[in-house]
């Protein structure tokens, strides 16, 4: 698939005034993907669950202008978020291409979060792939011919032009990004719905974010990413991405819970320790963090639970379990976990289905 088919030559409707509001689901990652190349391209690639309750919130008004350039303002919970505005200009110059509409408007954008912003679950994946649902709106409102898939297939496009891993929160619930040669239609450009067979025990398979830290990350993803380019265990790291993406594929297919859960925690682990391991070195893990992980595993070796852990680029523990034990396990997060929340806070999710206009 290359880039120009999503180009689209010329509008037979135009717009004037309006807006449109999007809801964009996190996902999180069960095989990472930590490193990229050329423009938000994956160097291996992996697998997430699509969240539900995890979600961005996206007001687009627009008005037709006359003055060249990018003109917009953004607010995150009703306050106007300057800090935002260079990313999202950044965003605007590289779909310019793909929606060359863009300069054609005054925008006035207003998001929200239903998790703490910056704090490692994936709120430049909802947050962009939720604006790049805005944006495509308003390009099918220009070309009603449009099809739902190629409004998808371009909605993921512009997502991963914003954040890498928001092409994967479009659809749901296993989305596959990159390339891989195990994987029919994987794709470095766009998200893709995992095409195999997914035994039942993984159907609504339960998220729930334990919140160690609410504030804005020390080190953020794209400095992150951009530190895999001389780090001396890249490559042998991304082959194990590889590799451990050829292993899910039975596993998801069988129900295999044991060899999930030894996938999901090491890949959890490989991607901390390549920021571990990079110059300059960082750590994003906090002491609650190894205190949770140590209680899971004990309470795994005591129950014989698959209740297993990961993480993203953060501090907080995604814990996560199948449906058919959500009491015991819940009971468990109650007794034992909370107390290493910050401030008790927690928020149960599951697998989700993707966007949803509003």
């Amino acid at each position: 698939m290359p880039t120009t088919h999503f180009r689209i030559p010329e509008y037979a409707e135009t717009l004037y005034k309006g807006m449109t509001t999007w809801q964009s689901p996190s996902n999180i990652a069960l095989v990472k993907y930590w490193g990229k190349y050329a423009t938000q391209l994956p160097k291996n690639a992996s697998i997430s669950f699509t969240l539900k309750n995890c979600y961005t919130r996206t007001s687009l008004y627009y008005e037709e202008k006359n003055r060249a350039g990018f003109e917009f303002e953004i607010y995150l919970d009703g306050r106007r978020e300057i800090s935002f505005e260079p990313k999202i200009k950044s965003f605007f110059r590289r779909i310019l291409p793909y929606l060359p509409f863009l300069e054609n408007y005054k925008f006035r954008i207003e998001t929200s979060n239903s998790f703490p912003h910056s704090s490692g679950i994936a709120s430049s994946a909802s947050g962009m792939s939720a604006l790049a649902l805005c944006l495509m709106d308003m390009e099918r409102q220009m070309c009603p011919k449009m099809t739902e898939t190629f409004f998808l297939e371009k909605a993921s496009f512009l997502s991963r032009l914003g954040s890498g891993s928001a092409c994967r929160s479009i659809e749901g619930p296993l989305i596959v990004w990159g390339e891989h040669p195990d994987i029919e239609n994987s794709s470095n450009l766009i998200g893709t719905k995992y095409p195999y067979p997914v035994h039942s025990v993984f159907e609504h398979y339960r998220d729930t974010i334990l919140l160690v830290d609410k504030e804005e990350k020390q080190v953020s993803s794209t400095v992150g990413h951009n530190l895999m380019h001389d780090h001396p265990y890249a490559d042998s790291r991304f082959q194990q991405a590889e590799n451990n993406l050829s292993r899910m594929i039975p596993i998801l297919k069988e129900g295999n819970l044991k060899e999930f859960v030894q996938i999901v925690e090491s890949e959890a682990l490989s991607l901390h320790a390549m920021m571990l391991t990079s110059n300059p070195y960082f750590i994003l893990m906090k002491p609650a963090t190894l205190e949770i992980i140590n209680r899971i595993w004990n309470y795994r070796n005591d129950t014989g639970s698959h209740a297993c852990f990961t993480l993203d680029a953060g501090a907080n523990v995604h814990l996560l379990y199948p449906k058919t034990e959500e009491k015991e396990v819940r009971n468990f997060i109650e007794t034992e976990l909370n107390l290493f929340c910050k401030d008790g806070s927690l928020i149960h999710d599951e697998a989700g289905h993707g966007v949803k206009k509003l």
